[in-house]
């Protein structure tokens, strides 16, 4: 039969061939179909004959085409077929669909919707013919029986891919379902059913099937639909992660293991390669991948997560997009640390928002999850890290100083934006070898052609490097060495900073130390200082950190060496005597340095001590050519007074006088270097060998000569006496004060050696007091002569030679010691009031160099740890002074010149405070410890921080009470500023803040009427900053503004107010401008919350996909926030209602005011674009929306118009007051006063009609009339007619004096008629 139907087939016509298939019943014509195919015999040639025997023109043909479609899909997914035969037969198929008629086609595609529904397909290969079948579907034109009703083509092949995508898919054949339809011509609406389908198939599919399914969903993207793609990946993936992270943390033996760690990292870095793939070939699908990510931006950064992280780092290797998406992660990175912040100082915004996310955290989990090969997202990590550290690093200012304390609210977020892009480079030099150059070499660069700026933040990145792998880091070895010529040519501290970083890389390569040598050498005989000054900073250090066989260990260093990580001790002993033979020679440079400049000899003693600490067995070395220098200077003569040549130290060229010695550090470094010798060294060294004493004890000596010789020396002697001439513009004064100078601090090296060898005697304590008197009679004269000039002197106010250490221990003896041997010497320095005084303030000195620079001169000053012990004793010493011993107390006594003991320990332990937590805020625990000597014997159980700070509260209470109860005249105000920011920082320790503590201070400001303006804002600070903490603050900003109100009378003089004396703090000498700026200020800060607010509420509307289902979950889910918002202006509104009714005076009152209340405007005009982007008419405006809006037309606005022409009728009469007394030069700044300060009048005015505006719009869109209660400002559109713009100003002028009666009736449009008169008369 096969063969008839061939050779019918191949006859000229096919009407033969027609006529014997009409006869051929349906069921013989597909079995002998099935026959060939199955043995593979000319099935193709078969089935084509078929196809030309039965044309689709005739029903019946169609029918019998129908069923041979049928038979033969059944054949293809039997799986019976040899390849080559199944894809004969379908490229037939697919060739013939076309000419079905269209009916046929719609049950041709049904049968195949039902069998992929019902999952009756076996291997999918006939999958093929659907595209074709729904393509051809679509272009037919005429009305077709689809279910009940007539569809045309069109829309049948939407119902059928609605019907095929709502139905259920074997996981085996969503791939190529998914592909399948890029071959099918689909609308928008179609792509998004097809897309919806893929990707909730997502969650049941197995991992590794989920690539394939991503490439074929990108490339079906470009058909539309990609926004919802993209979301759906991301969303996916990061709800993958979650779980995983869930389980990480979760209980091990609960969890199900759903997917190991390894494969989900491989899948997604496989995932993000295919979408940068789709983004190369379809921009816009990286468009809207940005679009989307900016948007949740401003809400609640829901994509932002590790997944989308990773691939927009990938994206940045698209050219077109790499600036975009690093200018996107670093707007999103500080913005997020600027929410952060703001919820971390707000108590209410902490309550909506519990579970705030952190982008650092992602971006940090990232660098973890590219270990997976990743490759394809390091790079951009890499660039961002940098990008971030240039971007946000310290910044210069003018005087060269680092701008570290910026504005405090932009200086956080900053800093941590540094740190994150640091711990990003790090981490990934941690993980990635092969990136590991790029990033050494770019850090490198960095802090060569930056020197000029602040380069400490890639400083410590590359210490950090260092630190983790040195050994790693010999191969990058020649990038080092290049860096170091240009030693030369960096500042000192970059040099310094640089060598200590590499400080573990001259541990491991000899070839980096040699090269480092070479460099330093050159240096020490350059033209310019600095490179000079260079150079001895490198020597010092090499001396500080090879060691020489037999030093002392380096458990008695500050600081540990820095290679904690190199265990390299092979050949130690040879290393350590080859080290000695490097060191001297390293020495000998060094000696040469003595014959240059003051400044590098300096460095030269400041660096000796750390260096003999270090390398004990230096020690003959050092002191030996400390000595050698000491005798250029020593008159060796008992009897000659002084006992020092001060004309050697100085030099003159000309008219110009140098410092050529700096005697007093040389000597000061001798007292150190000395000291720590015999007190470690010596006691070592006394059952060996005596011999060594030789030169210590001749310093000593000399020392002792020196003490003893100016003692006796008078100020003629150094010619120095009250005549002698100290004025900057003469050689003689410069030479004066430096000689004078160079005698204070010799003066203090001496008090400090000779308490260190006193051994608590009597006549040490006298010769300490003698060299004290000499030391304060100079500094009298100084600061004498000083208050004459016009410019202050040189007298050196900002630091002493005394080191910490000794500070602590002497004021521990004056004021701690009560051993019965000590009393009778100790009483010698109790004595002198003076000394005691000096003694406290050498303490506030080191502290407040600590705060400015973040270390202390003198030894052990580079190292936190012994400064924080000396903090710790220091302070309390000054605590135990100050309680037990009260100003009152001090003051009845004797009174002197020159600030109370007591008041100064105050002030001492305010700036520690301060300190500690600047620099030491995770040690606050140890510190308060410290300072409770109680609690030595009671260690058994452990005490919070916040017990401990609340007991130290009470006591800084107890103070502060006494000071209030006493007598007005009695009453200290700068004691009590000092009790008031002592209680603030230590408020700051308190977590929670507790109720205690914020009744007090509201009690203290409620019952307590004091006039001074400085103590009133520092309690009302404190009580802000407690409300704060519990709760937000504007309750206490309408109790305060009423207390303003009431104290400095209202705006209309015949208009009384009742005072309402909610705080007794503010009376009529507090309440403007100090309390008045402070709230103002506090205000303007709850406005900026309000509007992050408004802007997160916005954030989230945007992020809503479907408005009709969300409209009324919108309305539940953002109630609490919309609430919030709303009350918090209410709230606010009644504050300015008071504030704007007040008689302020003139200045920055008024001038913040005015500002703060165009602010207020701004913000009501975002909260009102809100309601008008996510109105839905089911939901309405909120009723308490509606009250808010009523109460700003009937309690500000119209009060803002009367303000305002208050404001300008103050400034036209102190305008003519000016003219009548003085029509000078006075005139002209009075006017530039008065313009600045109506300067923000016209910002006001557009701000209320911006407001007026957008509620107009409200009203219109809810059919709420929400301006009932506001009347509209008068117009202000008008054009000036010239000619008789004279005459109706005369009008109008004589119109204000006669009519000034009926001022209230029209007070709304009043104010706008003063306005526009003004404006008037500014363009005329």
């Amino acid at each position: 039969m096969d063969q008839k139907i061939l050779s019918l087939a191949a006859e000229k016509t096919a009407d033969g061939l027609q006529e014997f298939l009409q006869i051929l019943k349906e069921d013989d014509l597909t079995d002998l179909l099935q026959n060939q195919a199955v043995r593979g015999k000319t099935a193709g040639a078969l089935l084509k004959a078929i196809f030309k025997g039965l044309p689709c023109s005739e029903e019946a043909g169609a029918l019998k085409r129908l069923k041979i479609y049928s038979c033969c899909i059944q054949l293809l997914e039997s799986g019976d077929l040899q390849k080559e035969v199944a894809s004969e037969i379908t490229g037939l198929l697919m060739l013939e669909v076309h000419r079905f008629p269209g009916q046929l086609l719609v049950e041709l595609a049904n049968e195949f919707v039902s069998a992929i529904n019902e999952g009756k397909l076996t291997n999918g290969k006939s999958l093929e013919l659907l595209p074709i079948i729904l393509t051809a579907l679509g272009t037919k034109k005429e009305n077709l029986t689809y279910g009940k009703g007539e569809l045309s083509g069109e829309e049948c092949k939407k119902q059928l891919i609605n019907t095929l995508c709502s139905g259920r898919w074997d996981h085996q054949y969503v791939i190529q379902l998914t592909s399948m339809f890029k071959a099918v011509p689909l609308t928008i609406e179609e792509v998004e059913f097809v897309v919806e389908k893929v990707l909730k198939v997502f969650s049941k599919l197995n991992l590794q099937e989920i690539p394939p399914l991503v490439y074929q969903l990108l490339v079906l993207s470009s058909k539309g639909s990609r926004k919802r793609v993209l979301v759906g990946i991301i969303a996916f993936f990061n709800k993958l992660d979650q779980q995983h992270n869930e389980e990480q943390s979760g209980d091990e033996y609960l969890d199900l293991i759903t997917v190991p760690l390894d494969e989900l990292r491989h899948v997604e870095g496989t995932i993000i390669l295919h979408i940068v793939f789709a983004i190369k070939l379809d921009f816009e699908l990286g468009r809207e991948l940005l679009r989307h990510l900016k948007a949740t931006q401003q809400g609640d950064f829901s994509s932002i997560c590790p997944f989308s992280i990773a691939l927009l780092l990938s994206v940045t290797r698209i050219q077109r997009f790499e600036e975009q998406v690093f200018d996107f992660l670093k707007s999103s990175v500080i913005k997020n640390f600027k929410d952060l912040q703001l919820l971390q100082g707000s108590k209410y915004i902490q309550s909506l928002f519990p579970n705030e996310c952190c982008i650092s955290t992602m971006i940090l989990e990232v660098v973890n999850n590219s270990v997976h090969s990743w490759d394809h997202v390091t790079q951009g990590l890499v660039e961002f890290g940098f990008i971030l550290m240039d971007s946000y690093g310290p910044k210069k200012i003018l005087d060269g100083k680092t701008a570290e304390t910026s504005s405090g609210l932009s200086r956080m977020p900053n800093q941590h934006a540094c740190k994150l892009g640091a711990n990003i480079l790090l981490e990934t030099f941690k993980i990635h070898e092969m990136i590991r150059q790029e990033i050494l070499e770019q850090v490198l660069n960095r802090v060569v052609t930056r020197a000029s700026s602040p380069i400490n933040h890639f400083l410590d990145l590359l210490s950090d490097i260092i630190k983790y792998s040195p050994l790693v880091l010999q191969s990058c070895s020649s990038k080092v060495i290049e860096t170091f010529d240009y030693l030369s040519f960096l500042p000192v501290q970059t040099v310094q900073g640089l060598l200590k970083a590499v400080q573990p890389l001259l541990k491991v390569s000899m070839s980096i130390r040699d090269s480092l040598i070479l460099v330093l050498r050159k240096a020490m005989f350059a033209s310019q200082l600095d490179a000079r000054k260079s150079a001895v900073a490198g020597f010092l250090l090499l001396l500080k950190n090879f060691k020489v066989l037999g030093s002392l260990s380096s458990s008695q260093c500050s600081q540990s060496i820095g290679v904690s990580q190199v265990h390299v001790d092979i050949h130690s002993r040879y290393n350590s005597v080859a080290n000695e033979t490097f060191c001297l020679e390293i020495m000998d440079s060094l000696k040469r340095c003595l014959g240059q400049q003051a400044d590098v000899r300096l460095m030269l003693y400041e660096g000796f001590y750390d260096v003999l600490r270090r390398n004990s067995q230096l020690a003959n070395s050092v002191m030996q050519t400390l000595l050698s220098q000491l005798k250029q200077f020593y008159e060796p003569e008992p009897d000659v007074l002084p006992p020092l040549k001060l004309e050697a130290c100085i030099l003159t060229q000309g008219d110009q006088v140098f410092l050529q010695e700096p005697l007093d550090y040389l000597l000061c470094c001798i007292q150190h270097c000395l000291a720590w010798y015999k007190s470690r060294v010596v006691p070592l060294q006394q059952e060996e060998e005596e011999e060594e004493e030789g030169f210590y004890q001749y310093l000593d000596d000399m020392l002792e000569s020196i003490t003893n010789r100016m003692i006796k020396s008078e100020l003629e002697d150094f010619e120095l006496d009250k005549s002698a001439d100290f004025s900057q513009s003469t050689g003689i004064g410069i030479k004066n004060n430096i000689c004078a100078s160079l005698v204070m601090g010799i003066c203090e090296v001496l008090i400090e050696y000779n308490f260190f060898i006193s051994n608590f005697s009597k006549t040490k304590f006298e010769t300490i007091l003698s060299l004290f008197m000499c030391y304060k009679k100079l500094s009298d004269i100084l600061n004498e002569k000083s208050g004459k000039g016009k410019t202050k002197m040189a007298n050196r106010p900002t630091d002493s030679f005394l080191s910490m250490k000794f500070v602590s221990d002497l004021l521990t003896a004056l004021f701690r010691d009560s051993t019965q041997s000590h009393e009778e010497s100790l009483s010698v320095l109790r004595s002198s009031n003076e000394f005691m005084r000096y003694a406290v303030n050498v303490a506030l000195m080191k502290v407040q160099q600590l705060k400015e620079t973040g270390h202390v001169s003198g030894p052990d000053g580079q190292n936190p740890e012994k400064v924080f012990q000396n903090l710790c004793d220091i302070t309390r010493v000054l605590l135990w002074r100050y309680t037990s011993i009260p100003t009152s107390v001090e003051e009845s006594g004797k009174r002197e010149k020159g600030k109370n003991i007591s008041l100064l320990c105050l002030e001492g332990i305010q700036k520690i405070l301060s300190a500690v937590q600047q620099f030491y805020q995770p040690k606050c625990h140890q510190f308060l410890k410290a300072l409770d000597a109680t609690d030595k014997e009671e260690e058994e159980e452990e005490v919070s921080v916040s017990e401990r700070a609340a007991f130290q509260i009470r006591q800084f209470q107890r103070s502060l009470l006494n000071l209030l109860s006493s007598q007005e005249e009695d009453f200290k105000s700068k004691e009590a500023l000092l009790l008031a920011t002592v209680l603030t920082s230590l408020s700051k320790l308190l977590k929670p803040i507790s109720a205690e503590m914020l009744s007090w201070t509201s009690k203290i400001c409620t019952e307590n009427s004091c006039e001074d303006a400085s103590f009133c804002k520092g309690m009302l600070s404190l009580l802000f900053n407690l409300h704060v903490s519990c709760k937000s603050p504007v309750g206490l900003l309408r109790d305060l503004s009423q207390d303003i109100h009431g104290h400095l009378g209202d705006i209309d003089e015949d208009v009384e107010v009742e005072k309402t004396n909610n705080f007794a703090l503010v009376n009529l000498k507090t309440a403007a401008p100090t309390v008045c700026l402070l709230v103002l200020s506090k205000a303007e800060k709850v406005l900026e919350e309000v509007d992050w607010l408004i802007t997160k509420l916005k954030g989230q509307a945007n992020q809503k996909i479907i408005p009709e289902e969300a409209s009324s979950q919108a309305a539940l889910t953002n109630h609490p926030m919309e609430k919030t918002t709303i009350i918090q202006l209410g709230t606010l509104l009644t504050f300015f209602h008071e504030l704007v009714q007040t008689a302020l005076p003139s200045g920055s009152c008024v001038d913040t005011l005015l500002k703060d209340l165009g602010k207020m405007y701004t913000t009501l005009t975002a909260l009102v674009k809100y309601y008008l982007q996510v109105y839905q008419p089911s939901t309405g405006i909120p009723k308490n929306m509606e009250k808010l809006v009523k109460l700003s037309g009937s309690h500000l606005t119209p009060l803002c118009y009367s303000f305002i022409s208050y404001v300008q009728n103050k400034h036209s009469r102190s305008l003519k007051c000016t003219g009548e007394k003085e029509k000078t030069a006075a005139g002209p700044t009075a006017i530039a006063r008065a313009l600045r300060e109506t300067k923000p009048i016209p910002n006001l005015i557009f701000a209320i009609e911006q407001y007026e505006k957008f509620l107009i719009h409200l009203s219109k869109r809810s059919k709420v009339n929400l301006m009932k209660h506001i009347k509209l400002s008068t117009s202000r559109d008008f054009k000036i007619k010239g000619n008789i713009l004279d005459v109706v100003l005369r009008q109008e002028e004589d119109e204000n004096e006669e009519g000034t009666a009926s001022e209230h009736e029209g007070q709304n449009k009043e104010p706008a008629k003063k306005k526009r008169k003004k404006e008037m008369k500014c363009l005329s």
